[in-house]
């Protein structure tokens, strides 16, 4: 098999959570960009995405624990003190450790001597999808060989790393990334300032690729006195906020008839459960655990409100823009989100959705203006529509991303 001049690291293949990804990934190959997909953990998801069957990359598996396969591992450290960057790329993991001593961080230097050591002589460049653990991977590897590396950032990346490991792969003199890409204004401004140059960071979009999607459905005006029909997708974490949008549906009216459906797995899933049922709200709750996108788009196309009350968790942890809020918008699905990150970069209150603070009474407002106003709703879904279609496709950013990908490997 010939091997292609890309590698493109990533955390874990194939994740029902980051279709973004694949959705990407799926579009650079139609684009041209021919690239080995390197994954630093095994898949956990009993589920995937059909978007994950479309990709032809080969996947390579790093060792997701270095004492799993010490073989490999003991065998990759030793080749790679013979490549060209060894002394600064083992230079660099020493000041890394010196700051950072985990066994995560010993873990990708061992991970990245395998992908240096295997990846075949024709590497030309490396390109990973988050500015954290998968680019300390890629850096690394691409100091053995004496390549380029690049990155797109997502969220909790960019607002959880260290300021100074952001610092570093973000500067020429410390053999930071040849660019890197991130996906909303918010975050791009926030690494920009880090950057030893604004240039090295650029905005793209993830945009939706609306092929995936089918057309919007034709949605008849809700009765007012009609139950109101609503959804939520994402995991059962902190920084998704399901423990507040659980305390405002306990807030709604007595005689307002209402139905949330929840889906997405997540470490909080007992929790979540126990806290509705304290609540009294159990009842009207339907929990669908992990689906795949025909399951989430059906649901979307019987829902009258989607709901994401995003938080800033404890640790800084953050969305970004969610992919999820544009599929909801392509199947007119109107939306109750809060101001969180780069919502706002797609959604203005009161044009394209509602858009509420982090507080259970804000959010139970939020519901009845929809419950109670049937046209407001379909009005709002109608501009986010309109500004999915006008702002938000996939193509720009997939031409300008395999764009930047061609110049870092004709320039290697």
């Amino acid at each position: 098999m010939q091997t292609p001049p890309l590698a493109i690291v990533v955390k874990g293949w194939p994740r029902l959570s980051e279709t973004f990804i694949a959705q990407e990934l799926v579009a650079l190959e139609e684009a041209g960009i021919a690239f080995d997909l390197w994954s630093l953990r095994h898949p956990t998801d009993k589920k995937t995405h059909p978007l994950h069957d479309r990709l032809q990359a080969r996947v390579r598996y790093l060792p997701e624990y270095l004492h799993q396969e010490p073989r490999r591992v003991h065998e990759a450290m030793g080749a790679v003190t013979a490549l060209p960057g060894f002394d600064a790329a083992a230079d660099a993991y020493a000041r890394d450790l010196a700051r950072d001593d985990t066994a995560n961080r010993r873990r990708r230097w061992g991970q990245a001597c395998v992908l240096a050591h295997e990846a075949e002589g024709s590497l030309e460049a490396l390109y990973a999808h988050f500015l954290h653990t998968p680019s300390s991977v890629a850096r690394y590897a691409a100091m053995l060989r004496g390549v380029p590396w690049s990155f797109s950032a997502h969220a909790k990346d960019i607002w959880t790393s260290p300021e100074w490991e952001l610092r570093e792969k973000l500067s020429a003199d410390t053999y930071g990334a040849a660019f890197g890409a991130t996906c909303t204004a918010f975050g791009a401004e926030h690494l920009q300032s880090l950057a030893d140059t604004p240039a090295r960071v650029d905005l793209v979009y993830h945009g939706l690729d609306l092929a995936r999607f089918p057309d919007a459905p034709a949605r008849a005006l809700r009765a007012a006195d009609a139950p109101l029909r609503m959804m939520s997708v994402g995991r059962l974490v902190e920084k998704k906020g399901f423990d507040t949008l659980i305390d405002a549906l306990a807030l709604l009216p007595a005689d307002m008839p209402w139905h949330w459906t929840h889906i997405g797995g997540g470490t909080l899933d007992s929790v979540m459960r126990k806290r509705a049922q304290d609540a009294g709200v159990a009842d009207r709750i339907t929990w669908r655990g992990a689906c795949d996108q025909p399951d989430v788009i059906a649901a979307m196309r019987e829902a009258d409100l989607f709901v994401l009350p995003s938080r800033i968790a404890s640790d800084g942890d953050r969305d970004g823009l969610p992919n999820v809020l544009m599929e909801a918008a392509s199947q007119l699905l109107p939306i109750l989100a809060t101001p969180v990150s780069a919502i706002p970069e797609f959604i203005t209150d009161g044009t394209h959705g509602l858009l509420a603070e982090d507080s259970a009474q804000a959010f139970a407002d939020g519901m009845q203006r929809i419950a109670v106003d049937p046209a407001l709703g379909p009005r709002l879904a109608a501009a986010a529509h309109s500004r999915l279609h006008a702002e938000f496709t996939m193509a720009p950013g997939i031409a300008h991303l395999a764009a930047r990908l061609r110049g870092i490997l004709a320039s290697s």
